[in-house]
């Protein structure tokens, strides 16, 4: 079977009689079981997305079909769904079975998408490699000795490697943009609060936000439009209406574009991918766009700010797995003391430790206003002078990442050379502001690069059609 690029492709051919919802899940299960060992996937649900989808192939020939019939999804192991399993790629939820179905998945299954399985991830998005899963790293299907990006690592691998058409990940900061870059796809961080949080584990509650990774431009745009919208059970959901971002994609207008000059010229960024943004810059000009630096002073206080408020909020979020009502517990029990402290130090890995005792210690009384209390102010800061540059540009584009993807284990040593990886997708993140990743080319090693587009809040469908008429152009 051919690899569809878009979901109007499939709907096609299923209309023509060419495939079936059946064969597709089919030939994805297929791939599944050939790349697995690039570790996409901690679950399949094989008997489950064949039993679903017979009977979508029944309603498609009845004609009373969802408008996604036909998509087959994937979940990163943070999104809820019930009654299946559910870790977090963590020990201490091993095991654990969902009560709930989140928001996002009870809408795309209600307009007959087929859920295939659960993807592997950094854990409770954790990361920017994908090593720090208790399932083992995530591979990048282009070159197995590199990393996928993460945190939603095996749900990018998962549309790269075609074992699914959609993936539905979680970005906090970057965590869907950084490895859609790596992996050479589309992915998309929506304005926070577009999509409903309910059935998302929590990592840091005032960023976390559900992404989508798709081959194209349209697919994106059809995901987010089923599943964005007011969530009652969500009380930080936004009530703004859910534009139909799909018949929105056609723009011919020039845009005013800025790109921040500090980002084009550290010493972090990489020379191809400093080459490749240039290109588009020129190419955008050709277009007739007109495109302007600007400055951003305010870059090398990005991810000190989003360090010191994650950990701070993690260390909050995650004190709920004790080993008490559910989860991992030790068996090396004396008291309580004893049962805290051992089923927290062997339930969680090595960099939730970590940023646990680092959010611990920025919230402690001593520390409180010098580390968090900052933070929080500088937050402000960047968010005004980015609202700022959008309230005079209708987008910023940035790269991606400072680096294309780089070897397994090359910087397990040194967490600040990880933590770097996040250096452009932050601002988005402690913006609040929707940002998109497509890919631009190819380094000298054909890795993918990753052009990051950054628009004003809910303006989701500007930031499709400006993205998918740039993308056409590469």
């Amino acid at each position: 079977m051919k690899s569809y690029h878009t979901l109007d492709e499939i709907q096609k051919d299923i209309r023509l009689g060419k495939i079936s919802c059946k064969a597709l899940v089919e030939h994805y299960l297929s791939n599944i079981k050939v790349h697995s060992d690039l570790n996409a996937f901690v679950e399949v649900y094989s008997s489950e997305a064949l039993q679903r989808a017979d009977i979508v192939d029944v309603r498609i020939k009845e004609n009373r079909a969802g408008k996604l019939a036909g998509l087959i999804f994937g979940i990163k192991d943070l999104i809820c769904f019930q009654d299946h399993k559910i870790s977090g790629a963590s020990k201490i939820l091993q095991n654990f079975e969902s009560q709930i179905t989140a928001t996002a998945v009870e809408k795309l299954l209600q307009e007959d998408a087929i859920l295939i399985g659960r993807q592997n991830c950094d854990e409770f998005g954790m990361g920017s490699s994908n090593e720090n899963s208790y399932y083992g790293p995530v591979k990048n299907a282009l070159d197995q000795s590199k990393v996928a990006g993460g945190s939603s690592g095996g749900s990018a691998v998962a549309i790269q490697a075609d074992m699914c058409q959609i993936s539905l990940g979680t970005d906090t900061g970057g965590s869907v943009r950084q490895p859609a870059a790596f992996c050479g796809i589309v992915g998309l961080k929506p304005t926070y609060s577009r999509i409903s949080r309910w059935g998302l584990l929590a990592y840091a509650s005032s960023f976390d936000s559900i992404g989508i990774f798709s081959k194209s431009i349209e697919d994106n745009a059809r995901v987010l439009e089923v599943i964005a919208g007011k969530d009652e059970r969500d009380g930080t959901s936004s009530s703004k209406t859910v534009p139909a971002y799909s018949q929105e994609l056609e723009s011919k207008k020039p845009f005013k574009v800025a790109y921040l000059r500090e980002a084009l010229e550290t010493e972090a960024l990489q020379p191809e991918i400093k080459t490749a943004i240039e290109t588009q810059i020129s190419n955008l000009k050709a277009a007739g766009h007109t495109v302007e630096s600007v400055e951003f002073p305010l870059l090398d206080y990005i991810l000190p700010t989003y360090y010191i408020l994650t950990t701070a909020e993690v260390s909050s979020n995650l004190s709920r797995y004790d080993g008490v009502r559910y989860g991992h517990r030790s068996s090396a029990v004396s008291d309580l003391e004893s049962l805290y402290k051992n089923s927290r130090t062997e339930g969680f890995g090595a960099e939730a430790r970590k940023r646990i005792m680092l959010g611990t210690f920025v919230l402690s009384a001593d520390y409180y206003d010098a580390y968090f209390t900052k933070a929080q102010k500088a937050r402000k800061l960047i968010k005004v002078a980015t609202e700022k540059i959008l309230s005079e540009y209708d987008f910023i584009i940035i790269p991606t990442t400072p680096t294309t993807a780089f070897k397994l284990g090359e910087h397990t040593k040194s967490p600040i050379e990880v933590y770097m990886a996040d250096l452009f997708t932050v601002q988005a993140s402690i913006s609040g502001l929707p940002a998109l990743s497509i890919p631009v080319g190819n380094d000298d090693n054909g890795m993918p690069i990753g052009l990051q587009i950054i628009a004003a809040a809910f303006e989701e469908g500007k930031l499709f059609a400006f993205s998918k008429n740039l993308i056409q152009t590469i």
